[in-house]
């Protein structure tokens, strides 16, 4: 027997197994935990100025105007800080726990912690997390199911001054980046789809629109797309055909190659546009973890 598979169903399974439990080289995922600490901390310390004002005892969040907002099944942390002192102490620590979880201390620890607590801060203010804040939790809780103090991280430097041998690659590690990569190309297809709902991405209007939000733009790019209509029509529908094109060929490992360095370039720019540079900075993250991962569709 030559061990290959035999029928539709033997190969299907066999990619699956080999997409899901093929053990994972940790570098990729400590590149990731290291980016989306940063950028996770960054997102954390904005709420720094008005942290009483939006979620204090007399704020401006408060716990009935919380339940027109959040699921029955949403928990957070911070609904058990009854005083400012309490709530400032949880805010503090959180961010103590999200800068440990970047430079790779203690590093089982931090990384389910700054899972916990991230998304405490979201469920406490739903309506006030952005498109960033909602991808930046799902990268944590993926970084608190793999080892991603495995590589790059103090917690390594530690262990290899006291004369440990580097961890080998593991299943854990498999599957946080193949749940990356997953949620990579999902939120790729379903903001694209989202968009060709609208008029404006059809008729080539999109990317002027966008440009005109003077209450959210981040560059002023309206002046440039005023002198041709040929860029701004260019521009709008790139940005979806870049979208479909990212959410289906990063499953193929040759186009994968291309579109992952592609990736570090056109997500955080589509965010300059729409005003988003964080959740453009997210996709970026979001991304690299498909950049060494093998055993997708070839």
């Amino acid at each position: 027997m030559s061990g290959r598979p035999t029928t539709l169903s033997d190969a299907i399974g066999a990619t699956w197994n080999r997409y899901w439990f093929t053990p994972a080289d940790p570098r990729p995922l400590a590149i990731v935990r290291i980016f989306a600490g940063c950028l996770a901390l960054a997102l954390w310390l904005s709420y720094a100025a008005d942290l009483e004002a939006w979620f204090g005892p007399a704020g401006i969040v408060s716990q009935e105007l919380l339940r027109g907002w959040r699921s029955p099944w949403a928990v957070s942390l911070f609904d058990l800080a009854g005083s400012p002192g309490l709530l400032r102490a949880l805010w503090i620590g959180g961010a103590v726990v999200l800068a440990m979880l970047t430079v790779g201390l203690a590093t089982p620890v931090s990384s389910v912690l700054a899972a916990i607590l991230f998304s405490s801060l979201l469920h406490r203010g739903p309506m006030l997390a952005g498109p960033a804040d909602d991808i930046v939790a799902v990268i944590l809780w993926c970084l608190a199911i793999g080892r991603a103090g495995d590589a790059l991280s103090i917690d390594r430097l530690l262990a290899a001054r006291a004369g440990h041998a580097a961890p080998p690659p593991t299943v854990r590690t498999r599957i946080a980046l193949g749940l990356l990569q997953v949620h990579a190309s999902v939120i790729a297809a379903a903001a694209a789809v989202a968009q060709l709902k609208g008029d404006v991405w059809w008729n080539g209007m999109a990317a002027w629109w966008l440009a005109m939000r003077s209450d959210s733009r981040v560059i002023d790019v309206s002046g440039l797309f005023a002198r041709s209509e040929y860029l701004t029509n260019l521009i709008t529908h790139a940005i979806p055909l870049w979208e479909l094109l990212f959410a289906a060929g990063v499953w193929f490992v040759p186009l994968r190659r291309l579109l992952i360095p592609a990736a570090l370039v056109a997500w955080p720019l589509i965010g300059l546009l729409a005003g988003e540079p964080y959740w453009g900075l997210a996709m970026a993250v979001l991304s690299t973890a498909s950049f060494r991962l093998t055993g997708g569709v070839r």
